[in-house]
Parts: structure tokens; C-alpha cells; sequence
């Protein structure tokens, strides 16, 4: 809510959270409709791990480390874009394949999408422009916001030890989770590169969301896959191993967009 009220909402959130929400929907219709995808990532689990990232807990740290504060708009709005996907349809999608068919708990899905940091902000920032104290707020949480982001890296720490101490043989890949993994930490973000190119988005833009797609797979994955009980470990050994990997990816790719974006 802070960042948002520094920088206020414009069309780059917008933008960049439908451009979230329609390509990972358009690539999950892709990699179901096509059996050479599908025989790679054969269950919704690896789909969703290999394709929504920790855009909140993790994503706008790195944004905020490595980009001008000018790119939270695009930042959340992606973060938006992908959470509203993970929670509309992950939780059906795992259910699906579910043993248990339990009747979709939409009251949880709301609450979950309201819990989110990107769907509170946006309600925040809201709420203070209808009551026209958006400068006044703005000024008064610009840094809290920013240590509170920074600590947000805790969580997820804390999870992956979590995970670590339930799991023996954590690195233990076989094939169709290195494909997962391939999908999201270097086709993604690749894909999105192709798609900001099209799309003629600025510099800024583009590292922007080029950046939360490089992000590793989110948390939500496996509170999903243990909600339904479905492919738990599968997923926690994705998320271990994408964040591991991401320390030297991420920044390979501001090389990268240093490099080949903002020398065009």
C-alpha cells in the first residue's frame, strides 16, 4: 500500500496484471492441448509450479533492490495478475485430480485473494483515495513499506526450512520436475521478453515484469497441492529447488535485460 501511494496507480498495473493473468492461462491451455507439453508436465501441480511465481514475497523485494522505484506499479500489477490466476483456478484445477472431491470452498478463495499483500494494497490504496489522504498516507508508509518488504524474505526462509526438515531426498529430481523448473526460471521469463517486445513496452516495463517472471515457484503451490493432497512433495521440491537456482539466475537476467533491452 505504501509503495502504491509513493507512485500511485496508472495503466502499467493494469497492463501488466492482465498480461499476467492472460499468459499464464493462454500457456496452461497450451501445455494441456499439446502432448508433447503435456507428456513433460503431465499433472496441473507442475504446470502451476513451473508457471506461478513468488511474485509477492520475493518478487517486489527484487524489484525494489534492482529496478527504480517507478516500476512498483508494473511489479504489483503482475504480482496481482498471477495471484488472482493461482487462487481462481489452481484450487480447481488440483481438485480435479483430487481423491477427495470436496465442494469448491469459494469463501476460502476469497479470503485468500483479500489475504493477498498485492490485493490488499490495491483495496488500501483505494480506501485512501476515496478519503483523498493518499499523499499524507503515502509519505507516512513509504518506509515502513520498504523494511516490512525486505523482511517479507523471512517467510520465505522460513518455509524452505520447513520443507528442507520434511524432506530426506529434496534434490532428488526426476525428469518431469526438471522440466518444471526449466519452465519457470528460463522459458517464462523469455517468453515474457518475446511478449514485451511485441507489446512495445519500455525499458522500465519490461525488466519490471521480465523480472517477477524469472521469480521462483510461489508458496501458494503447495498450501494448494496440501490442501487437496495432491503431488505435495513434487511441489515442495520444485519451490526448494527454483529458489536455489533463482540467486544465480535473477541476476543473470538484469544482465541479460541491461544487456539486449535497454541497448534497443
Amino acid at each position: 500500500m505504501g509503495l502504491l501511494l509513493k507512485e500511485g496507480i496508472d495503466i502499467n498495473l493494469i497492463k501488466s496484471a492482465l498480461l499476467a493473468f492472460s499468459l499464464i492461462g493462454s500457456l496452461i491451455a497450451l501445455i494441456n492441448t499439446t502432448p508433447i507439453l503435456k507428456k513433460r508436465l503431465p499433472n496441473y501441480t507442475m504446470q502451476m509450479a513451473g508457471l506461478i511465481g513468488n511474485t509477492s514475497f520475493l518478487g517486489i523485494p527484487i524489484a525494489i533492490a534492482l529496478l527504480p522505484s517507478k516500476t512498483i506499479n508494473c511489479t504489483i500489477g503482475f504480482d496481482l495478475g498471477t495471484t488472482l490466476f493461482a487462487w481462481v483456478f489452481g484450487p480447481f484445477f488440483l481438485q480435479e485430480k483430487s481423491k477427495n472431491k470436496h465442494t469448491p470452498n469459494i469463501k476460502g478463495l476469497l479470503n485468500a485473494l483479500i489475504n493477498s499483500p498485492a490485493s490488499r494494497g490495491i483495496i488500501g490504496v483505494l480506501l485512501a483515495y476515496l478519503f483523498q489522504i493518499d499523499e499524507i498516507l503515502g509519505n507516512y508508509l513509504w518506509i515502513p513499506a520498504r523494511i516490512v518488504i525486505a523482511l517479507a524474505i523471512i517467510v520465505v526462509g522460513t518455509r524452505l526450512g520447513i520443507i528442507t526438515n520434511q524432506n530426506e531426498r529434496i534434490l532428488d529430481l526426476n525428469e518431469e520436475i526438471k522440466y518444471a523448473i526449466l519452465l519457470k526460471l528460463f522459458i517464462l521469463p523469455f517468453i515474457i521478453f518475446f511478449v514485451c517486445k511485441f507489446l512495445n513496452f519500455n525499458f522500465y516495463e519490461s525488466s519490471a515484469v521480465i523480472l517477477q517472471a524469472g521469480t521462483p515457484t510461489a508458496i501458494s503451490t503447495i498450501l494448494m497441492a496440501e490442501a487437496y493432497g495432491v503431488n505435495q512433495k513434487i511441489a515442495s521440491k520444485i519451490l526448494f529447488t527454483t529458489t536455489l537456482i533463482a540467486m544465480i539466475t535473477i541476476p543473470l537476467l538484469k544482465i541479460f535485460m541491461n544487456l539486449f533491452i535497454q541497448a534497443n
